[in-house]
């Protein structure tokens, strides 16, 4: 018995009653990166069946926030769920989405711009180019939290949507999609942004909300079939009045 207890104590290390979590995690990262676990996982898993993933990508000219860290949390635990089951992942690849507002408004903010004139006046071939050098700002910031909170993505050949290629095969996908018959013609309300003279997208509207003075105005509609007689209407959307075609009584 005294043996086996001496045997124990030298096959099993004393486990300590505080536990450094932030350097724990670290040892496991620099495992990973050592043995080069990403790769050699999608390896084994090269002959499973197939599991599709596409990343929906972040803008990269902002900072990463918790609600990024969340989100990817979620990709990596369904990804590695899929592949613990046995499948393989394609194509386990990151992106960087290079299009919208927060580009556009991150570029006009450093050059005092305001409005859509303005950017003409600027040049639109040199606003460009600054939107351009402005899409990878933060992108050691990304890469650096992808690291820190284990997320598994190939980037060195992520997508980046502002390239050629990426931009064809969006044409070519529609193409695809036209000589199959699924596209049609249609109508739809959307916001418009008459600072920016572009459509907006639902993010794109919530992108920046200020509070304003509504104004309330009362027009006066004239009766058809009397003299000198006028309906009154009172109004907080003055400016859907130049589409207004009939007052409804009652």
């Amino acid at each position: 018995m005294a043996n086996r207890k001496e045997n124990d104590k030298s096959v099993f290390a004393p486990v300590p009653s505080l536990t450094e979590i932030t350097k724990l995690e670290e040892d496991v990262i620099s495992f990973w990166k050592k043995e080069d676990v990403f790769r050699k996982v999608r390896e084994q898993r090269k002959d499973g069946p197939l599991f599709t993933w596409l990343e929906g990508p972040p803008t990269a000219n902002g900072i990463p926030h918790i609600g990024h860290a969340l989100t990817r949390a979620y990709k990596d635990a369904m990804l590695r769920f899929q592949t613990m089951k046995g499948k393989r992942v394609e194509p386990w690849t990151g992106g960087w989405d290079c299009h919208g507002l927060p580009v556009e408004v991150e570029v006009e903010k450093n050059q005092g711009i305001e409005n859509k004139k303005q950017i003409i006046e600027f040049g639109i071939a040199k606003f460009n180019h600054l939107c351009r050098e402005s899409v990878f700002k933060y992108e050691k910031e990304w890469h650096n939290m992808d690291e820190r909170i284990g997320f598994w993505a190939d980037m060195e050949h992520a997508y980046v949507t502002m390239t050629d290629p990426y931009i064809e095969s969006v044409w070519w996908s529609l193409k695809q999609l036209w000589d199959k018959g699924l596209l049609y013609k249609g109508l739809r309300v959307a916001p418009y942004c008459p600072r920016c003279g572009t459509t907006l997208s639902s993010h794109e509207l919530g992108y920046g909300y200020k509070e304003v003075k509504d104004p309330a105005i009362t027009i006066k509609f004239k009766a058809k079939d009397m003299e000198n007689t006028y309906f009154l209407a009172w109004t907080t959307t003055p400016w859907t009045l130049i589409s207004n075609v009939l007052l409804t009584v009652h």
